[in-house]
């Protein structure tokens, strides 16, 4: 029988995967969270007058987040999530394409979509696509090297490909500008939905939850916690992890005092890593791949109007090169929301670097103006509500430079392991980053020989 006892440090996604798998195999687990709630970066909030819960941050998920969909199967809500059969491009002034995410026609979308695209444009876009597919899986040496927009550049990807999708994929993935984001980075994460769609035989689709963040992350691995006897310590902050002859032994806290603990996940985002591993002998590296990772911040702004949008999808990117909204979601058609008078869209700003340092007045009057100009019906909208979320390190930083620094989920400690969505994985930084980490954490502890 195993007597170990396991600590997870951070309540995120990756920790609260790490809880629930380690809890599932029978093991005694103790979860510390610093803050007064799980969720970490994401969970629905509440806004004064309004009676609807909206997210701190839309989410958006991919069919081959294979991981992350074993999480929500583990508590319970693996049916909250929908994949449309495509979304929809704008554009200023109104004018839509459909952008369809399955069979022929999801081929048709990388191979431009944009509505004044030429037919040479067409077959440009078919051989730079082709080139990319294949600098995805095999990929040239310099590429680490290159940004987005210089790969993009490279294989000859015509601006109206570019304007129409593959410059607000890459934003997307990397949550950072073309002319900042990693090529690395992005052919990385290509390369892993190209693999998953050849083994699944269908492309890796978008879909969206149909439900509040809370519902759908948290309150199933509550119940869960309750049912297999989790202890969850709220607002109990860790400092250092206490390792002996390259063993844990506990976790010590701010206030001095120490948990014991055989085997501990960390799970905490490479912010907050600083001091934790101090007693493991490789902690240097650690921290300064963590350090380098620096940040990359998003805004997310929940606009409550008196008057539909007339979308004509639940999500939907906005193009043209704005630099404000890269993507609008409709949460009436994403929840069969009753607006009851005020209609909530969901506006998610990545790579939000001059934003970030506005008032949430400024940002809400600005994303009011930049959605008139491509929603018609908006003319006249007025605000009932708004809810700005300001994100600063809303994840790390996937510049240029920063491939091959994210830290192995194992360490030289076998019963201390690392997770969260930094540490590598098969993705950018992204949820199922997060829980496909918890999944090697965990199995790495599992692995371990029987305790005595």
């Amino acid at each position: 029988m195993d007597d170990r006892r396991y600590v997870v440090i951070g309540g995120g996604l990756a920790g609260l995967a790490s809880a629930v798998w380690l809890a599932e195999a029978g093991k005694k687990v103790t979860l510390l969270e610093r803050r007064g709630r799980l969720g970490g970066r994401t969970h629905a909030m509440k806004v004064d007058g309004i009676a609807d819960l909206p997210d701190n941050g839309q989410h958006v998920i991919a069919s081959g987040y294979e991981h992350l969909f074993r999480y929500l199967t583990s508590v319970g809500t693996r049916s909250m999530v929908e994949f449309p059969a495509g979304g929809t491009l704008r554009w200023p002034g109104g004018a839509t394409t459909t952008m369809a995410t399955r069979g022929l026609g999801a081929v048709r979308t990388l191979f431009g979509v944009h509505p004044e695209a030429s037919l040479l444009d067409r077959v440009r876009t078919a051989v730079a696509t082709a080139r990319l597919t294949h600098q995805a899986l095999r990929q040239p040496a310099d590429l680490p090297d290159l940004s987005t927009d210089q790969w993009f550049r490279r294989v000859g990807m015509p601006a109206s490909a570019r304007q129409a999708i593959w410059d607000w994929l890459a934003l997307g993935i990397a949550a950072e500008p073309v002319e900042r984001g990693s090529a690395k980075v992005f052919a990385d994460v290509l390369a892993t939905g190209i693999r998953l769609g050849l083994r699944h035989r269908t492309a890796v689709t978008i879909g969206y939850p149909t439900t509040d963040l809370d519902t759908l992350y948290i309150t199933g691995a509550l119940a869960l916690f309750d049912r297999l006897g989790v202890d969850v310590r709220y607002r109990t902050v860790a400092r250092r992890i206490v390792v002996q002859d390259n063993a844990v032994r506990a976790v010590e806290l701010a206030d001095g005092t120490e948990i014991p603990a055989d085997a501990v996940v960390c799970a905490v985002p490479n912010s907050h890593i600083g001091g934790l591993l101090d007693d493991l002998p490789e902690h240097a590296e650690i921290y300064a791949a963590a350090d380098k990772l620096h940040h990359t911040p998003i805004v997310s702004t929940n606009l409550y109007l008196d008057r539909p949008l007339g979308t004509e999808a639940a999500m939907e990117a906005v193009i043209g090169g704005t630099g404000i909204i890269d993507e609008v979601f409709d949460r009436q058609r994403m929840q069969g929301r009753d607006p009851d008078g005020a209609w909530l869209y969901c506006l998610t700003t990545s790579g939000a670097y001059e934003q970030i340092h506005r008032s949430s007045d400024q940002i809400v009057a600005e994303q009011l103006e930049l959605l008139r100009r491509y929603y018609p019906a908006a003319a006249e909208a007025n605000v009932v509500a708004a809810q700005v979320v300001k994100m600063p390190k809303a994840t790390f930083s996937q510049v240029v430079g920063t491939d091959g620094l994210r830290p192995d989920q194992r360490t030289s400690v076998p019963s201390l392991v690392l997770a969260g969505d930094w540490t590598r994985t098969d993705w950018s930084a992204t949820m199922e980053s997060a829980a496909q980490s918890a999944a090697r954490a965990v199995k790495l502890l599992l692995a371990l020989p029987e305790h005595r």
